[in-house]
């Protein structure tokens, strides 16, 4: 019997410097939380409730550690400058923590662009829009006199004489062409006058124009972010309801006809990073 105690002993020992740290093993990676690839949809026209709502998401993911990457799939025709480029410099803090990498669905034209240029990678459909580089101007009417309203100054109504507009126009359209240098570098392929021409491509022409790096799904692109971040067993979470947003829609940004259709005009006057369709001819 007592050979068999001191067996037993000397069976112990090792027994137990496998097992103690394979216990500490498992309870130190219950306590790990898994990674996790954060989803931010920007589905919509950038305007203040949409911008709002994919900045709370970008804030959130740039403040919880478990968030290790973030997708940003896009299905926008652009919006207004400034709310473009408070997005692209909420993304700009972002990446200096963690991946981003694109998911164009059915468009990412003009300042949805802009944003994508600002990522590590770009997906794309065949036959998603993508590009519209460039900035579009509706100037407000030229100035006239109102008889009721006294104002101290040629300008005080208008803010602006409208040749200060195009200037403005020149201005930020340059800026947008250096984004997308800055973004692209040299996996442009084409001359900057068809780069910068305002043309919207297939995702087809895109990826031959260096506009896109590759086509891919969602999937694909929470795998390329994975990747980039070097997790693994990660999980996909769409980050809308953690970071406590609502739905949101363009309902306000677009002009309304006086029966009630949304047009893809913007209600107001303004300098925007937007793709305005053709509207269909009717016969």
């Amino acid at each position: 019997m007592r050979e068999a105690d001191d067996r037993w002993e000397q069976t112990r020992t090792p027994l137990l410097w496998l097992v103690i740290p394979l216990i500490v093993g498992f309870l130190l990676a219950a306590a790990i939380p898994q990674p996790i690839i954060g989803v931010i949809r920007l589905e919509d026209a950038i305007y203040s409730y949409s911008a709002q709502n994919t900045i709370k998401q970008l804030q959130y993911a740039a403040d919880h550690p478990e968030v290790q990457a973030v997708v940003l799939v896009i299905d926008s025709p652009g919006g207004t400058v400034v709310d473009t480029e408070t997005i692209y410099m909420e993304l700009t803090r972002l990446r200096e923590k963690k991946p981003v990498v694109t998911v164009v669905n059915a468009m990412s034209a003009s300042g949805g662009y802009y944003l994508s240029v600002n990522t590590d990678y770009i997906y794309a459909k065949p036959g998603s829009l993508v590009g519209n580089i460039g900035v579009i101007g509706y100037l407000p009417p030229a100035p006239f006199i109102v008889e009721d309203i006294i104002t101290t100054g040629p300008y005080k109504l208008w803010g602006a004489p409208r040749d200060s507009d195009m200037r403005q126009v020149e201005m930020m359209k340059r800026g947008f062409f250096e984004a997308v240098k800055l973004g692209r570098g040299d996996k442009l392929t084409a001359d900057d006058s068809i780069t910068f021409s305002g043309q919207i491509w297939s995702g087809m022409d895109a990826l031959k124009l260096g506009i896109i790096d590759e086509f891919g799904t969602e999937s694909d692109g929470a795998k390329k972010a994975a990747d980039l971040a070097k997790v693994a067993n990660y999980k996909v979470l769409d980050l809308a309801g953690p970071a406590g947003v609502s739905v949101y829609s363009g309902f306000f940004f677009f002009y309304q006809s006086p029966d009630g259709m949304a047009l893809p005009y913007p209600n107001e006057a303004g300098i925007y990073m937007l793709y305005i369709p053709p509207l269909p001819v009717k016969q």
